[in-house]
């Protein structure tokens, strides 16, 4: 199989061995279902593989993300080019699986944030959301809702949840570990404004938004 050039042009100067670090790195950080816990990441511990590394993702418009404190790794999409798709129109999920999506998101992580049971920057939840209620609040059809429960497990943006003490349900999926931390404050702060509008926490984003500097 041959080889991306850009592994040449960003690699080239480092030892075999770092390389093979790096190229073993890159391929487990972006296709890895779960974050990777760091001691399978030996790039990360020298300081001219770590810039390898940043580089080869940078160059792909992605970047290094940290999870749990840096003891797991993972990479995501880097905010610039977030920024660029956004405002170029790009959405990766149909409009029902949004829905479908924030509905989870919001019983399973903003309304517990909203009362004090949640860290503000969780994203794994004990609290998941029954189908039942899925089905219920989308007002979707039973099919089509869910369908777009078995697309988004699928793509790991939920997982289901059985047993515990509750009957089960969902909650957030190991993709959303992938947001860096700016995109994750812009997804947190939005479910609290929908979930809770009229929370404390929800003046506080309003305020810090009349805040930010016009342009």
């Amino acid at each position: 199989m041959s080889r991306h050039p850009l592994f040449d042009q960003v690699l080239g100067q480092l030892s075999d061995r770092h390389r093979e670090q790096v190229e073993a790195a890159f391929a487990l950080l972006e296709h890895s279902n779960e974050p990777v816990h760091r001691q399978h990441l030996p790039a990360l511990e020298d300081a001219n593989a770590r810039a390898g590394l940043a580089e080869l993702l940078r160059r792909t418009g992605r970047t290094l993300v940290a999870v749990d404190g840096g003891l797991h790794w993972t990479s995501g999409y880097d905010d610039a080019v977030v920024a660029e798709l956004t405002e170029a129109g790009w959405q990766p999920l149909p409009e029902i699986d949004r829905a479908v999506l924030v509905l989870v998101l919001v019983h399973s992580v903003a309304i517990p944030r909203s009362e004090e049971q949640l860290a503000a920057d969780a994203w794994l939840s004990p609290y998941p959301t029954p189908t039942a209620e899925i089905l219920r609040r989308s007002k979707l059809p039973t099919t089509e809702a869910k369908a777009a429960l078995s697309r988004l497990t699928a793509t790991g943006l939920i997982k289901l949840a059985r047993g515990g003490d509750t009957d089960g349900g969902y909650v957030p999926g190991p993709q959303l570990l992938r947001l860096t931390p700016a995109a994750r404050e812009r997804l947190q702060d939005q479910l609290i404004l929908c979930a809770a509008p009229d929370h404390p926490l929800a003046a506080a984003i309003r305020d810090r938004r009349r805040q930010l500097p016009k342009g």
